[in-house]
């Protein structure tokens, strides 16, 4: 059953560890027909206004050549320095929420019950009380690290670096609605994603189109 067009969405959060897999998620979810805010693109997109690239720049000289962000030079500052990092996000975050609401109001105005919210660090800001349901994507940490590896040039060291400064795994899936292992392949994790979604209720347009289709 949808909601009225005049409500607001429902929220499925949607988060996990450092290679997970939560972007294969993410695709799943956007190909059953469900809108996708993506909290990183909402990020990038934030930070190429000039006025948002004019408040790094003079908060963390060097992060901006030429009226763009070096991300690289930003991240070796601010990720490694909680207190840095408390000021860029002190810069982006009400931006990138602001920006994630205007979507969100979009979806609303399409008559759509649902938006997925793709927040990486959804439990360690704090979004998790303004979420609906969450879905948390795991893997074994060997796995994760190994994708990682193999994607992003990183090494071993520096993913498990990353993966330490975020909430520990173990917790994300207490706190999960529903936990979605990505250790096998994409047929299990599709058949996961399925069953989480029939566990909320949550129809997609193309399974109302085609409910024979399994």
């Amino acid at each position: 059953m949808s909601s009225p067009p005049s409500s607001s969405p429902q929220r499925l959060g949607l988060t996990g560890s450092i290679g997970a897999g939560k972007s294969t998620v993410a695709a799943l979810l956007r190909a059953r027909g469900l809108t996708v805010l993506d909290a990183d693109e909402a990020a990038r997109e934030v930070t190429r206004d000039p006025a948002v690239l004019a408040e790094i720049g003079a908060a963390f000289p060097g992060a901006v050549q030429g009226g763009v962000l070096d991300r690289a030079a930003l991240a070796e500052v601010a990720f490694t320095d909680p207190a840095r990092l408390a000021v860029l996000n002190a810069i982006t975050h009400p931006r990138v929420r602001q920006r994630m609401l205007t979507l969100e109001q979009a979806a609303a105005a399409r008559g759509e019950a649902w938006v997925v919210q793709d927040v990486p660090l959804l439990f360690e800001g704090g979004l998790e009380a303004q979420m609906d349901a969450v879905l948390v994507v795991d893997a074994p940490l060997d796995v994760r690290v190994a994708r990682v590896v193999a994607r992003s040039g990183l090494t071993e060291e520096d993913v498990l670096a990353r993966d330490s400064r975020q909430m520990p795994a173990a917790e994300k899936r207490r706190r999960a609605t529903f936990v979605l292992d990505n250790s096998g392949d994409r047929e299990g994790l599709e058949r996961q994603v399925d069953a989480a979604l029939a566990g909320l209720g949550i129809h997609s347009p193309q399974q109302e189109k085609s409910p024979s289709t399994r």
